[in-house]
């Protein structure tokens, strides 16, 4: 199975006339220029992304990502790995946070199952696209072989033509796996050159001594993996069946047109990723906020994103993202119904 064409193609760039003419709408509203802030220049990149002069957030997909990671052999998370396909059963069943917050927003809510050590049956909502029951312990071995990242990013790419079948206008995209966290750290500090120590968390909740020894486990695992920073490479050998479903699914939404709001830690890393693989897709990104998890800020930097929302949240499933949407939509409500100066016959002369 070879890799999406995404992953080898650059993706379209966003309509700079489109952006235009929103950015000429902007300054004839009823209101001082740039009186309404980052409201005004979300309004101006949605039209750019979707290629209308009235941008809209009322179709929104969301993909949620689940996978084990063989790392957990190493003692590193707060909770055991059978959370995940329980979480799984949660989210079809619409307990978890993302499915009440997906029915708030009128969203459509679908989960990929990568691969978990729980048995997962037949439910509503889910797609089952098991590679593996869980990944490899990356400590030890490259977590995932050429073939399971190949399956991984094309069930994510798989995602994005859904979202496009669905005429989807935003697309989000969420995280579940016991361990991702690890995981996740593991390829920030590889592409970033940052050391386990300034990027390791907490993760479910460990304590100082368990964060500690996180760190230890996420530096044998850079140690092993050498200094190969290809951004597929790394992936492979130190990410997660989730997170490379995420990079894919990113990857092919910017190729299809999609607007993406990234939600926290593990969502950005795989962005990282995906831009390192084609850095064109950073146009089609939006940043939801910021995670209370230690890493996000370095990988936000890297990205040059300004989340929306500091929430201290860390929850991931798209939860952060899915907060955010109701912004994007009183941006584009705010620019497309808005009155102009002279359709409301309000002077725009200073003084008059």
């Amino acid at each position: 199975m070879p890799l999406p064409t995404s992953c080898t193609q650059p993706p379209p760039r966003p309509d700079a006339r489109l952006a235009d003419k929103a950015r000429e709408r902007q300054q004839v509203l009823t209101k001082p220029p740039g009186s309404l802030g980052r409201l005004e220049q979300l309004a101006i990149e949605l039209a750019a992304l979707q290629g209308s002069e009235s941008p809209s957030v009322d179709r929104v997909h969301i993909s949620v990502f689940a996978g084990d990671h063989g790392v957990c052999d190493e003692g590193i998370s707060a909770f055991p790995q059978a959370v995940t396909a329980q979480m799984i059963a949660n989210f079809a069943s619409g307990g978890a946070a993302i499915s009440v917050m997906a029915r708030e927003l009128g969203a459509q809510l679908e989960v990929v199952n990568l691969g978990t050590v729980g048995e997962v049956p037949a439910l509503p909502g889910v797609w089952h696209q098991v590679i593996a029951q869980t990944s490899q312990n990356l400590a030890k071995t490259d977590a995932l072989t050429h073939e399971q990242l190949q399956k991984a990013m094309n069930a994510g790419d798989q995602a994005a033509q859904r979202a496009a079948d669905n005429r989807a206008r935003l697309f989000i995209g969420g995280d579940m796996g016991i361990g991702n966290t690890t995981s996740a750290a593991a390829l920030a500090c590889a592409l970033l050159d940052r050391r386990p120590e300034e990027l390791v968390g907490p993760g479910t909740g460990l304590d100082a001594k368990g964060v500690s020894h996180k760190a230890r486990v996420v530096q044998t695992a850079l140690e092993r993996h050498g200094e190969d920073r290809e951004p597929l490479s790394v992936l492979a050998s130190l990410g997660g069946f989730e997170i490379a479903g995420l990079t894919g699914a990113i990857l092919g939404c910017a190729a299809r047109r999609i607007p993406v709001l990234v939600d926290g830690f593990i969502v950005s890393v795989a962005a990282l990723v995906a831009t390192r693989q084609q850095p064109g897709v950073r146009d089609w990104l939006l940043f939801s906020h910021r995670s209370a998890e230690p890493g996000h800020q370095s990988v936000l930097a890297a990205l040059n994103a300004a989340p929306l929302l500091d929430l201290h949240m860390r929850l991931g499933e798209g939860s952060g993202a899915a907060v955010a949407v109701p912004l994007l939509r009183t941006a584009c409500a705010l620019h497309n119904q808005m009155a102009t100066f002279a359709d409301a016959g309000v002077s725009d002369k200073p003084g008059a």
